[in-house]
């Protein structure tokens, strides 16, 4: 595929580029809590700047239901992009309508404008191609034919949809600085890894991890789990859960995974029970196999911790992906912080594997320089792990 390197080797200067970027950061009200992604972004947008380019720039933030909703708009975005940047951002009141065709028309060479939520539209994600391809027709209308596509959303491009996907079908099209770098480690990771190979997982559903899980087992040395999905593991080695999270659908599956891999499958041996689900709940170090059943486990416990940082601190290659706590609570962070803290002190190839982990690391002050890559995009890196062809990485593939 071609990469963004390729187009300012072109020349840019004066000339517009669309730009998908990944804006989806969390908000407590109109405040980013955690504004990686958009960090994230800097490097191609800074580049096509620098470069003279009119930069063009789509997003999505949450999941409106195809109309504009306030909570969702890009603003808050636009303004601390504009921080970042240390350049105003001209944000467009609409995607594809007067207001974005004033912002484009407005913009001089070197600058930033960001079109309000693609995710107003409900076009963006319709499972229609003719009503996909009719937004993109409007985007390129928007930014003109002479205009170039840069995909640099790494966490979208497992979707086929009309920023991501339909408007690299009309306009020459590279690869941002992101997509780039996420694609490399991610294929890295998947071609003769460095061993010992470890693999961490947490996060709350076995369903949504079985893909990942079914594709790494043949693959990695060790798979280590925490969080929620670890305790549909320990039912299916028969012992009781109490209250904790578990996918009684699952327990099969899990069964059979154990049989099949349990050489390489390291489950909890001890757990911080809960008599609530509250920050302010009664606790008790259990035995992994001895939770009371009025409780729920929430966090690994300090045993546990040790021999996930033991494998971890052994390893060449770790791949982490899901929080093995409820890390948002104070007192169920420490299995969470002692695996990022594992990570970031080896000397491995370490890749944080996006979404909840990624905002992990930065809540919990761990230093992310400690980490080879933190990427962008969960459910992408997952499905790229999985061996699933990604819409918005074959799209730009010449």
């Amino acid at each position: 595929m071609h990469t963004l390197d390729d187009l300012l080797a072109i020349g840019v200067s004066g000339r517009t580029v669309l730009v998908r970027s990944d804006f989806n950061v969390p908000l407590d009200g109109t405040t980013i809590t955690d504004d990686g992604r958009i960090r994230a972004s800097l490097p191609t947008l800074t580049a096509l700047t620098g470069a003279g380019a009119r930069v063009v720039v789509t997003a999505h933030l949450g999941r409106p239901k195809g109309a504009p909703e306030e909570r969702y708009s890009l603003a808050p975005v636009a303004a601390r992009l504009g921080e970042l940047l240390g350049a105003p951002v001209a944000l467009a009141a609409d995607l594809v309508g007067e207001s974005a065709a004033a912002t484009v028309a407005g913009l001089s060479d070197g600058a930033v404008a960001l079109l309000e939520n693609v995710r107003f539209d409900p076009r963006e994600t319709s499972k229609d191609d003719a009503e996909r391809g009719a937004l993109a027709d409007d985007l390129v209308r928007l930014v003109g034919p002479d205009a170039a596509f840069v995909s640099d959303g790494f966490g979208v491009v497992h979707r086929k949809q009309a920023s991501v996907y339909d408007v690299a079908l009309r306009l020459p099209h590279y690869a941002g600085y992101l997509v780039s770098a996420e694609t490399a480690v991610l294929r890295r990771l998947t071609t003769e890894p460095a061993r010992p190979y470890a693999v961490v997982l947490g996060g709350s559903k076995v369903s949504d991890k079985l893909g990942v899980i079914t594709s790494l087992l043949p693959q990695v040395d060790t798979l280590l789990i925490g969080g929620g999905m670890a305790y549909t593991f320990l039912a299916a080695q028969g012992h009781g859960v109490g209250q904790s999270l578990l996918q009684q659908d699952q327990i099969g599956t899990c069964a059979d995974l154990l049989a099949r891999h349990g050489d390489k499958i390291v489950l909890p041996t001890d757990i911080v029970a809960a008599d609530d689900f509250a920050p302010d709940a009664d606790t008790e170090i259990v035995d992994a196999a001895a939770i009371p059943d009025a409780w729920q486990g929430l966090d690994i416990g300090p045993n546990t911790r040790a021999a996930f940082a033991e494998v971890i601190g052994r390893a060449a290659t770790v791949f982490w992906n899901g929080p093995v706590g409820v890390f948002e609570m104070a007192r169920f962070a420490d299995g969470t912080r002692a695996v990022a803290e594992a990570i970031a002190a080896s000397s491995a190839f370490s890749v944080v594997g996006g979404g909840d982990s990624a905002a992990a690391v930065r809540t919990l002050g761990v230093d992310e320089a400690g980490f080879t890559h933190i990427s962008t995009g969960g459910g992408a890196s997952l499905e790229y792990l999985e061996g699933k062809q990604l819409p918005g990485l074959s799209v730009l593939e010449d």
